[in-house]
């Protein structure tokens, strides 16, 4: 047990560096190559950070653990909203005022409602997998599109023109590229082969570990861009951040694992989690809007995010069982 434990922990620690290690290889090098920094910050950046959800996914769906994989993309969701935006919203007061990204709340929740749709029927086929791929690869061109048209006075544009590393020489930042790309997979192999034996030892599913230690982790490089974005007041980066995330968890992250081999999808996880997904993106929604004047995340609704979270993980461990009694994979 405390070998799994060190080995999944290790397993988080280098999975986080190489995250961050390949976005800024990545940044640099798009930067280099003369890519506007606006496409560079709506793809690389803003989908960089569900690196970890995507690489532990299908680690573990190829080891025959798809439960974990499911759980890491919805319980990554559900940490980004409630921990992530939480907390950071409890260091500094969030204010939205890309007009952009209250385009793009909508299509969150669009996307959440087709995901559950699909897997009313027990789960994600091959099939569906390249759907959510595609779907992917259709919302990234969409973002990219209305990104382009932002006047040059956006609050978004100026945040990730900042974020973009300016003076790393080409071959430095290739380097960190390789070094990520090759850091990704292995320190995943670390946390997934821990994450399944202390899932055994405790008696629980791999969908429990999934939605709760693994997601906890994988949403680490969120926390930490959010937390820095928010202490820079840079507010749109943070909150678009989360979005883009949680839009690359669903699409790209549950699709890689269907194209992978089929996942299924246990009544417990429609039954509990997708609601629970579901009410804290309305919550965000509702709280983030501007019905009573500009949209604002203040320390009072991070409160509420945060214990939202902390009773999700609460009802999940209790429901758990244990003693192996409920066993959900």
């Amino acid at each position: 047990m405390l070998i799994a434990v060190t080995q999944m922990v290790a397993g988080f620690l280098l999975l986080v560096w190489g995250a961050d290690r390949l976005v800024a290889g990545a940044s640099a090098t798009a930067r280099n190559l003369g890519v506007s920094p606006l496409v560079i910050g709506l793809t690389i950046i803003g989908f960089g950070t569900s690196a970890p959800e995507l690489v532990v996914s299908a680690v573990a769906t190829l080891k025959g653990n798809s439960g974990l994989a499911v759980g890491n993309a919805i319980g990554s969701n559900i940490a980004n909203m409630g921990l992530v935006l939480g907390v950071t919203a409890l260091i500094y007061p969030l204010r939205l005022e890309s007009t952009a990204l209250k385009r793009e709340y909508p299509m969150l929740l669009l996307i959440m409602l087709v995901c559950f749709l699909m897997a009313l029927d027990g789960g994600y086929s091959h099939v569906e997998g390249w759907i959510l791929l595609i779907s992917l690869l259709l919302v990234v061109i969409w973002i990219i599109h209305i990104g382009m048209r932002r006047p040059p006075s956006d609050p978004l544009a100026e945040e990730f023109e900042a974020e973009i590393p300016k003076d790393m020489p080409p071959k430095v930042a290739f380097f960190w590229l390789m070094v990520g790309l090759v850091v990704l997979p292995v320190s995943s192999q670390f946390l997934v082969d821990g994450a399944i034996t202390i899932s055994k030892s405790l008696g629980v599913s791999d969908i429990v570990i999934g939605l709760t230690i693994v997601s906890l982790g994988t949403s680490l490089p969120e926390l930490a861009t959010a937390v820095t974005s928010a202490l820079r007041k840079e507010d749109d980066l943070a909150i678009g951040n989360i979005i883009g995330s949680n839009i690359f968890n669903l699409l790209g992250v549950l699709g890689i694992a269907a194209v992978l081999g089929p996942v299924e999808m246990m009544p417990i996880i429609l039954a509990r989690d997708f609601p629970a997904m579901f009410l804290l993106t309305g919550a965000l929604y509702l709280m983030a809007s501007d019905f009573r004047g500009p949209g604002r995340i203040g320390r009072r609704s991070g409160s509420v995010l945060l214990i939202m979270f902390v009773g999700y993980i609460t009802m999940v461990w209790m429901s758990s069982g244990h003693n192996g009694a409920l066993n959900l994979g």
